[in-house]
């Protein structure tokens, strides 16, 4: 194969930079220098931004642009955040794949360069996986030992029992069995929690030992959902947003689950009906949830979701860790390998799936 134009279009470490040029001598990478992100985002901004490498600007912003579209006419394969260009096939003629740093392939979907098929896009997803589950966890224990009374207490300087719960024994419904949800049952396990798992490609119920999963208690089918709620004393929601993920929780949904249930979402805010869950949550049909994503974000100001004592927000944080973008690159470094040898790239987005 011939020559691979990797632009990195994030102001990453150098130590990470030299990882993903090492690959093979036919590998050129170039990032994109502050100036150039600038023209590259557009004006839009990005989770990552503050944390990118500061460098001295040493270009003007018209050379900058002219820097930039050079760069980006020799670009073959895209390292970026959902975040690109709008006109970027028209700027990379030559652009075979784009390696996107998000788990999820929404966001990207519906660009043009997704739509012409054209262009393969691969996920980040399995990046993810140990810190969003280790914020799950978190989450459930949070909840379980009652943490946000007693800090709502605590800044009051009150004495005021309370009466937690134990995790043992209570059962874990997790929506969505990919690289996320696996690692929050690895997870969830050692605490005796009883787990059960629903997955887009399983038709029917079964035991978890009958599945080749002993350490889950019932796989799931989609259908059984309402099954799942009813059962679960924590819901975990790790499935990618898709036509048929779209308020998958709504009013009804959200009735079935029992009164001490807790409802913790990881994934994107429209799969749950945000109105339809303040209500549940005001009304304390449901006993409380742990947010990191919603339909808008930023989170607006006016959002009843600040005032409401049963919630945990969190600012689509779940994922953060320091050693994401190095697992994010070593993800890149892999699928470049395979690119060279002629082997199929891991995380290829499916159009017609949605991710």
């Amino acid at each position: 194969m011939s020559a691979v134009n990797i632009v990195i279009a994030l102001g990453l470490a150098d130590e990470l930079i030299k990882r993903a040029g090492s690959i093979d001598s036919r590998v050129k990478v170039t990032r994109l220098t502050p100036p150039q992100l600038r023209v590259y985002r557009e004006g839009r901004k990005v989770w990552y931004e503050p944390y990118e490498v500061k460098e001295p600007e040493r270009e003007t912003p018209e050379e900058a642009e002219v820097n930039y579209r050079r760069i980006m006419s020799d670009c073959t394969v895209l390292f970026s955040t959902p975040i690109v260009p709008t006109q970027l096939e028209a700027l990379s003629p030559n652009l075979r794949w784009i390696q996107s740093t998000a788990a999820g392939a929404d966001r990207l979907q519906d660009h043009p360069i997704a739509r012409n098929g054209k262009v393969v896009i691969t996920t980040a997803s399995g990046v993810h996986a140990i810190p969003i589950s280790e914020y799950v966890l978190g989450a459930i224990l949070t909840f379980c030992k009652g943490f946000p009374a007693a800090l709502r207490t605590q800044t009051n300087r009150a004495w005021k029992d309370y009466l937690s719960r134990e995790l043992c024994g209570q059962t874990l419904g997790v929506l969505g069995l990919g690289s996320i949800g696996n690692a929050i049952v690895e997870r969830a396990r050692p605490f005796g929690l009883r787990i059960l798992a629903m997955r887009r490609s399983v038709e029917q119920r079964s035991s978890g030992a009958a599945a080749g999963r002993p350490e889950i208690a019932e796989v799931l089918p989609p259908s059984d959902l309402e099954y799942l709620l009813r059962q679960s004393d924590y819901v975990a929601i790790s499935m990618p947003l898709t036509d048929e993920t779209h308020h998958l929780l709504g009013e009804r949904q959200l009735a079935m689950m029992k009164p001490n249930a807790v409802l913790i979402n990881i994934s994107r805010g429209p799969i749950v009906d945000e109105q339809a869950l303040i209500r549940a949550l005001r009304e304390k049909t449901i006993a409380g949830a742990a947010l990191d994503v919603f339909d808008k974000e930023p989170l607006p100001a006016e959002s009843e979701f600040w005032d409401l004592p049963n919630v945990i927000l969190t600012p689509h944080a779940s994922g953060s860790s320091p050693l994401y973008m190095s697992r994010a690159i070593d993800l890149l470094c892999d699928n470049v390998t395979r690119l060279l040898k002629g082997e199929p790239l891991r995380n290829v987005m499916d159009p017609h799936r949605g991710y």
